[in-house]
């Protein structure tokens, strides 16, 4: 497809249309793309800032390498944007994180030029290492390099690979895409002229040379190159930040501006033919070019749809506030009422809402980087002082601290909270960031309690009787989202642990629903109703412990017994109901249960989503109507549902 508003971009349709280019156009090429960012996030949406930063990094390592044969692997996504762009999905970058689109992160089955599929950060410099293992196996040259941004080297994961390379030796080169120190202007010269000296080949040649030399003088020559290590060493510790990164055993080159693309291109084209691991540290800006996003880059980190001229988003609207805003004021509410509450968070204040607290409470409210095993860890030390500590982590990002969950915590029976945001399909992110595998892999584990709200007034009272219970670990999970709308109180209130409730009376058929299922499945009641089935609603509100009384009484009255739950239906609410019916001889119960299926869900919107596996309100009473019918003709309506 043409541009004709990016004539030099339009050519581009993959990286080999690149190799010609003179650096001149490359800075052209560089601000077509950064142009052509900006008009295509503003009208879509999706990530923005982080991908800002790294266009000539882009540029610069697609122009210098010989990609696909030659392995990028992107840390995480929200930088690979550009690299999208170059690499043949130009004209799809509009459909980006929606239904049938192109993902937001990095995926495999999307391209070639995707070597590992990325959406939770650190994970890059693992493969990349592992890559480049592999090649050396089979006796391959290529060039493996990782990219990775400055919020994932505060993951554990990036240490452990990069002292694992340290040991390897393997040829691998890390791009670190540091877009938050500020180097003062005369230290940009004296710092890049040494850097450009000891990249250089002519250098290094030098280097071997004296290096092989000397070690034929016998104690004389050990001197000599005790002398140049101690020398070398002594200048990159004063001008460069890169002592650690040499420790782990990695040759350090950097800072470098990372948006200049003449350096870019002359680094890489230098150490590409260097041996073993190299570091290369990059400093760039996010929001690089946007004005809007360069004074506010944490909002414009991702976006939905916004003004160009202006970096403001569409107004939606008026709609309830989302839970997590919810959470976030609850959670300084019953703060200010118990002085043993802290917030812990793993790099994700504002999509937690613990910016809140953060602002109401900074004494009280702690983010450890994107560490989430270390976040539950600490939380875990806290308790055992005495202390209610939060956890607010994302459902998804909760799977990376699952042994710490255990060993950590739940043997030693301490009362840490857990709450998890972006539990269920939350959209545009896709597979890497669904929440749908918490019920399950939280239930597994003993004396754990796991709570989900029908609304934001009952997130409210589970989040107060969470803080307040101090037998072991408890979990509170909800959706992205905004909230349902229903009056909040002032007050908070306890709810007892394990018990359900009725929302809705019937007679045909029982729905058990969990957390925003309820809402689903009272509507789905709605339709059912019209349609001559009366089904009884019940908001199960506990996971773990269900409330055996209350699944007694529905065994004795109901036959067909339907559970609904935005969870995989493998060991979620529906396998446990399931145990629960299967151990106390309540065999005569015909249970359907509906949920995720046992597959990784694409991204698109969550009506899409939910719509797409049947557990929308309409979805979900075509599957009651279906299990009611069985191979009873006489329910003609049942039938047509399920042709619906």
């Amino acid at each position: 497809m043409s541009h004709p508003e990016y004539p030099l971009l339009s050519t581009i349709n993959s990286p080999a249309d690149m190799k010609g280019l003179s650096i001149y156009e490359l800075k052209t090429l560089s601000n077509e793309v950064r142009e052509y960012m900006v008009d295509v996030i503003s009208r879509v949406g999706g990530h923005f800032g982080a991908g800002l930063g790294t266009v000539e990094l882009a540029v610069a390592l697609h122009y210098v390498f010989n990609t696909p044969e030659d392995k990028i692997v992107w840390d995480v996504g929200h930088q690979a944007y550009p690299h999208k762009i170059l690499t043949g999905r130009r004209d799809k970058l509009h459909t980006i994180r929606q239904l049938n689109g192109i993902s937001g992160f990095l995926k495999r089955t999307e391209s070639e030029y995707d070597v590992f599929g990325a959406g939770h950060a650190s994970t890059a410099l693992s493969a990349a290492l592992g890559v480049a293992t592999a090649r050396d196996y089979d006796h391959k040259d290529y060039k493996v390099v990782a990219v990775v941004g400055d919020g994932a080297m505060t993951g554990g994961m990036a240490y452990e690979a990069m002292n694992n390379a340290g040991l390897l030796k393997k040829n691998i080169i890390v791009v670190l895409n540091d877009n938050r120190m500020s180097i003062a202007p005369n230290v940009w010269a004296i710092s890049n002229y040494f850097n450009e000296i000891i990249a250089s080949k002519h250098f290094n040649k030098f280097k071997s040379n004296v290096w092989e030399l000397t070690g034929k003088l016998d104690t004389f020559g050990d001197r000599i190159r005790k002398i140049a290590a101690r020398l070398e060493g002594g200048i990159k510790s004063i001008i460069t930040p890169g002592m650690l990164f040499e420790a782990l055993g990695f040759r350090y080159f950097g800072p470098f501006n990372g948006h200049n693309i003449s350096q870019m291109v002359k680094i890489f084209n230098e150490v590409k033919e260097l041996s073993g691991p190299i570091l290369i540290h990059t400093i760039t800006q996010k929001g690089k070019g946007y004005t809007p996003a360069e004074k506010d880059g944490q909002n414009l980190h991702g976006v939905t749809p916004f003004d160009k001229i202006t970096g403001v988003a569409v107004k939606k609207k008026d709609a309830p506030p989302a839970y997590t805003k919810i959470f976030g004021n609850a959670l300084v509410e019953i703060a200010k009422q118990n002085p043993k509450v802290v917030g812990i968070t793993a790099a994700m204040p504002d999509g937690t809402g613990l910016n809140i607290l953060q602002k109401e409470m900074p004494e009280r409210f702690y983010d450890v980087g994107i560490a989430e095993q270390h976040a539950v860890t600490f939380a875990a030390g806290m308790a055992t002082e005495g202390y209610t500590p939060v956890a607010a982590i994302y459902s998804t990002f909760l799977q990376r601290a699952f042994d710490q969950i255990i060993h950590d915590v739940a043997i030693q029976k301490l009362p840490v909270v857990f709450v998890l945001d972006r539990a269920g399909l939350v959209g545009a992110d896709g597979p890497t960031h669904h929440g749908t595998f918490d019920l399950t892999y939280l239930r597994l584990i003993p004396g754990m309690v796991i709570m989900a709200p029908k609304d934001e007034e009952e997130l409210r009272d589970m989040l107060y009787t969470a803080t307040e219970y101090r037998k072991g670990p408890i979990a509170l999970r909800y959706p992205r989202g905004n909230a349902i709308g229903v009056p909040v109180k002032d007050t908070f209130e306890k709810i007892e642990i394990g018990k359900a409730e009725i929302v809705r009376r019937g007679e045909d058929v029982a729905i058990l629903a969990v957390g925003n299922m309820v809402m689903h499945s009272l509507k789905a009641a709605d339709i059912l109703h019209q349609n001559g089935i009366l089904a009884e609603v019940v908001n199960a509100r506990f996971v773990k412990p269900l409330d055996e009384k209350m699944f007694r009484y529905i065994a004795s009255r109901y036959s067909h017994v339907v559970t609904v739950e935005d969870n995989t239906i493998m060991g979620g609410f529906g396998s446990a109901v399931a145990e629960f019916f299967a151990q106390n001889g309540l065999n005569k119960v015909k249970l359907h249960m509906h949920g995720i299926p046992d597959k990784f869900i694409d991204h698109g919107k969550p009506n899409e989503l939910h719509e797409l596996i049947g557990i929308d309100p309409e979805g979900i009473a075509r599957v009651v109507a279906a299990h009611v019918a069985g191979k009873d003709a006489q329910k003609e309506i049942a039938v047509k549902l399920v042709s619906k």
